[in-house]
């Protein structure tokens, strides 16, 4: 018994890390690129962005894994939209009711995550696929490894920017910030 309790706890903590390391959604994935490269303009909107992210991917993760035996596969799709769309309402009603200002900053971006390639791809190819602890634990980990990356983003736009480097507050800026970070993650993975 401790054996199997043992080999869960680690299932479950490999699950959570991928989503951090070896799958980050932004750095190793590449999805979800449309908010990291919109809202990190400072720590304080990728972090908001990031929990946003982070509190639809748990709640449809887990909520998409317990229906998938009941799902017949020709609408599986929508009922997934309709799943995550109920959770990102829930999302921007409460940032518009408790945190107005960041709800204004992320605007649009907010309900975009609807859309979200990495909300939509957790789902199907892996919540839809595993049970319920397991899909929230990869939710977990998927969530907190964008909130990592679009943080690590912000914050040296937000640094540079600040220090005179403004090309670094315009698009152009989040996307040479990406680029040498993914490059510079790819080197050390190559130096391994």
């Amino acid at each position: 018994m401790v054996i199997k309790n043992n080999k869960n706890k680690e299932g479950l903590l490999r699950e959570f890390s991928k989503g951090i390391f070896r799958q980050n959604p932004i750095f190793v994935s590449v999805l979800g690129l449309c908010p990291a490269l919109a809202v990190t303009t400072s720590l304080e909107n990728a972090l908001g962005m990031g929990v946003a992210v982070s509190f639809v991917l748990v709640f449809s993760n887990s909520i998409i894994s317990s229906m998938r035996n009941i799902l017949p596969n020709k609408i599986r799709i929508p009922c997934f939209i309709v799943v995550i769309a109920s959770f990102v309402t829930i999302v921007e009603l409460l940032m518009a009711a408790f945190a107005p200002l960041l709800a204004k900053q992320l605007g649009i971006f907010v309900p975009l995550i609807v859309v979200n390639c990495i909300i939509m791809g957790r789902a199907e190819a892996f919540a839809s696929r595993n049970s319920v602890l397991t899909s929230l634990f990869d939710g977990l980990g998927m969530g907190l490894g964008f909130t990592l990356a679009i943080s690590c983003v912000a914050l040296i736009r937000q640094v540079l920017g600040r220090c005179g480097i403004l090309v670094m507050l315009l698009p152009p800026g989040a996307l040479l910030t990406l680029g040498f970070l993914m490059g510079g993650l790819n080197l050390m993975k190559k130096e391994k």
